[in-house]
């Protein structure tokens, strides 16, 4: 997590095999495991708009991804052997790219979070404009959707 998340928390989508949330630059995705599950029983690929995931030979997502991602320096790891996290870094790394789900089409943020998401970035934006402000505790209302209002250069 960034800074900015680890001060204002995270803004999650909540699925039937764990959650996702976003940044600004990336998109993470935590699964709960089976206790005792080894890296080896991990199957992940990842490419620029499809992922697959399976866990001891169980699929449990594969599909077309939301948005675009760098395969070379997206990653997971396996913690304590029972949560699997899945670190995609995006392509387009503009507030105005706020993942409406993780696959198309499939465990789509409802609108409540999606809202929150949306809100979240525009705020992240502002807080990489402003290096010394802090808008980890920020509220905005209006014009957030889509990244925010866009100020001329």
């Amino acid at each position: 997590m960034s800074d900015f998340d680890d001060r204002s928390g995270i803004v999650a989508c909540e699925t039937p095999w764990g959650r996702w949330w976003q940044t600004i630059d990336d998109v993470t995705v935590e699964v709960q495991v089976a206790t005792g599950t080894r890296a080896k029983d991990v199957r992940c690929t990842i490419r620029l708009s499809f992922i697959a995931l399976s866990i001891a030979g169980t699929t449990v997502f594969e599909g077309d991804l939301a948005g675009l991602v760098q395969p070379g320096d997206s990653v997971w790891t396996l913690e304590d052997k029972r949560l699997l996290r899945v670190f995609l870094v995006k392509v387009d790394k503009t507030a105005g790219n706020c993942w409406p789900s993780l696959l198309v089409n499939q465990f789509e943020a409802n609108f409540f979070t999606k809202d929150e998401m949306e809100k979240k970035l525009t705020l992240q934006r502002f807080q990489l404009e402003n290096p010394g402000m802090d808008f980890s505790g920020a509220s905005i209302s209006g014009n957030y959707q889509g990244g925010g209002p866009q100020l001329p250069e």
